[in-house]
């Protein structure tokens, strides 16, 4: 893992023409993604990394902590009073990072891009976050490591806005239980739509770009023969139909990776902890072994309130040590096959789940959340991020048990 890193300006994309997003009372317009030429075939990237005349300087610093001890941060918090609360809790823990929502769970950024950004067009752009490089020189003052969150293919803006880049649900885009829409992962057009987004996020000063929601939609096998979509370059593959997805999520993760090369930036990505128990996940595309080979980091979501009877356990939520135990064995087991495995950096659970009902489930506080940490730690894996989705955390936790 790196200590310090610095930015490439090489990586030029080329621009995007797509006017802002659409609201109820403004007319529908068309959006254009225009392909992207980076041309890496033709240059040495060895030299180019080198080379201080091609650097890409953000004028931030910041060192690799000994174990990545993290939270979760949404956008608003990153912009809003919760920060301060946030960065006192980690500076009096042994907490040391942020997993910063850069691109969210609906599509939107969560700052304004400025107007020489490829991004500005997009008409994405919200001002959660009213000065990210402010943000950040904070970070950097206050020794917190900074991870950009980017939620990929779960995109509800992007679908409406170009129904032809989702799925098709008769002359609708589909959407889910939630009424979240999906964007396709077999076309690169989405693919390079995020890449870009990772690639402001790093010369922002970002030292890692973290991708989430990397899969097709929950149960998507159920789906994939009555949703009106197109394969592109898959569409003749002689793979069977789990093959195409699996085979079109890890490639996105290989070229996004590529991409952000230049911008010496770690990679990583977050999975369902029960794709690590599976040759894969047929509905989803995800193959925890084949992403695994593409990440510098692999961030599986272990919540205990998440799991039903796996590993023997009837009501994992009420049993967290042992739920993550059971898990952390198997994953070390599929890291072991590896040659080079990703660092594991699990995502835990410091929220609780009363949805499960009276019975199955626990009131999560300190106890539970320093269990997880533990199990973690007696299974050799240092690195740990929290999940609680408003970014309220259990105070009096030891971190490091």
């Amino acid at each position: 893992m790196k200590k310090m890193r610095f930015f490439s300006s090489l990586m030029l994309a080329a621009a995007i023409a797509i006017p802002t997003v659409v609201f109820a009372d403004e007319p529908i317009k068309e959006i254009e993604f225009a392909e992207r030429t980076y041309g890496f075939e033709e240059m040495d990237e060895a030299i180019v990394a080198s080379s201080k005349l091609y650097r890409f300087d953000s004028g931030l610093v910041f060192e690799y902590p000994d174990a990545v001890r993290g939270i979760y941060v949404t956008g608003h918090s990153a912009g809003g009073a919760r920060f301060e609360k946030l960065l006192n809790l980690i500076s009096s823990t042994d907490l040391n990072a942020m997993v910063i929502d850069i691109k969210d769970d609906f599509g939107n950024l969560t700052y304004k891009p400025k107007e020489d950004s490829p991004l500005f067009d997009l008409g994405i752009g919200k001002p959660y976050i009213k000065d990210p490089h402010n943000m950040l020189k904070t970070l950097e003052a206050e020794g917190v490591y900074p991870i950009a969150r980017i939620v990929v293919f779960k995109d509800s803006v992007l679908a409406e806005q170009r129904p032809d880049l989702s799925f098709m649900d008769g002359d609708q885009v589909w959407k889910n239980g939630r009424k979240e829409s999906f964007v396709n992962p077999f076309m690169k057009e989405v693919w390079d739509h995020n890449v870009e987004i990772a690639i402001e996020a790093a010369k922002m000063g970002f030292q890692e770009i973290q991708f989430d929601y990397v899969r097709f939609p929950e149960g998507f096998e159920k789906r994939a023969d009555i949703l009106g979509y197109t394969m592109e370059d898959y569409k003749d593959s002689e793979l069977d139909p789990v093959q195409r997805r699996v085979e079109a999520v890890t490639d996105f993760v290989a070229y996004a990776r590529e991409k952000l090369k230049p911008y010496d930036v770690d990679v990583s990505v977050d999975i369902f902890g029960y794709s690590a128990t599976l040759p894969e996940a047929p509905g989803i595309g995800q193959n925890f072994s084949k992403i695994s080979e593409n990440v510098d980091v692999i961030s599986s979501m272990i919540y205990p309130s998440h799991w039903t009877s796996y590993f023997g356990i009837s009501k994992p939520d009420l049993e967290p040590y042992r739920l993550v135990t059971e898990y952390a064995k198997v994953e070390n087991a599929k890291l072991g096959e590896l040659e080079n495995p990703p660092v594991s950096r699990p995502w835990l659970q410091d929220f609780s789940a009363p949805w499960l009902g009276a019975g199955n489930y626990l009131r999560y506080g300190k106890d539970e959340v320093e269990a997880q940490i533990k199990a973690l730690k007696d299974n050799g894996i240092n690195e740990f991020l929290l999940w609680n989705a408003g970014n309220s955390y259990t105070e009096g936790v030891d971190y490091t048990p």
